[in-house]
């Protein structure tokens, strides 16, 4: 599948699980409404990411793919394990002094052991397996790194163009699931399961192309 025809693919997928902003939340609690804000503002960032694509702005788009990740991390953080206190900031009006407790929420590596530990039924695995092989290389486009330069200098290779898109679908896809959990649909709807299946082809595939090492790639 060329750029052209995964772009495609990928915004029939996106418009399918976007859909999924729009359902009525199981209850009326801020704590739900702060989960599909954060995971709504996830949907933007990829997006983004595939528009910068499209342009070929792709060291750009490679920021947003941490960021999308990072915005799926936190609204399923804000939905099993932040504080009242927590979910009331996120959805207060920005000031100073809120957006300075803001900043004491737990960072994204905490985010991850209180899920695993609250939330035994989230695939924390795949979540920690993703910010272990991507993150010092996002990191480095997100910090204007190594990557970033290489890239923006001497081209950026349209495989892993093509592959950061599909990731992206694969993060839309989680949070997708998320949000028809907070809409009140079962864990065994199958909702997802028949996306996933529909859109194969423009999602990560099941099993890395290459054998893992302990090391994430540079």
């Amino acid at each position: 599948m060329d750029m052209n025809q995964l772009l495609a693919r990928s915004a029939e997928l996106e418009a399918r699980v976007a859909d999924f902003l729009g359902l009525p939340l199981f209850d009326d609690s801020n704590r739900l409404l702060a989960v599909r804000s954060v995971a709504s503002l996830g949907f933007e960032h990829a997006q983004s990411l595939k528009y910068l694509t499209a342009a070929g702005l792709c060291t750009s788009a490679s920021a947003l793919l941490r960021v999308q990740y990072e915005s799926l991390v936190r609204a399923i953080w804000m939905h099993h394990c932040a504080t009242d206190q927590d979910v009331e900031l996120i959805l207060a009006e920005l000031t100073r002094e809120t957006a300075k407790q803001a900043s004491k929420i737990p960072m994204l590596s905490r985010m991850l052991d209180e899920i695993e530990a609250k939330a035994p039924h989230v695939p924390v695995v795949g979540l920690r397996e993703f910010k272990h092989y991507s993150w010092k290389p996002l990191s480095s486009y997100v910090h204007g790194g190594i990557h970033a330069v290489n890239r923006h200098g001497r081209g950026f290779p349209v495989e892993l163009a093509l592959m950061q898109i599909r990731h992206s679908n694969g993060l839309l896809g989680l949070a997708g699931n998320l949000l028809l959990i907070i809409a009140g649909f079962p864990a065994d709807a199958g909702i997802m399961g028949k996306i996933y299946k529909e859109f194969a082809d423009c999602l990560p595939p099941a099993e890395p192309p290459c054998p893992r090492t302990t090391e994430p790639a540079h």
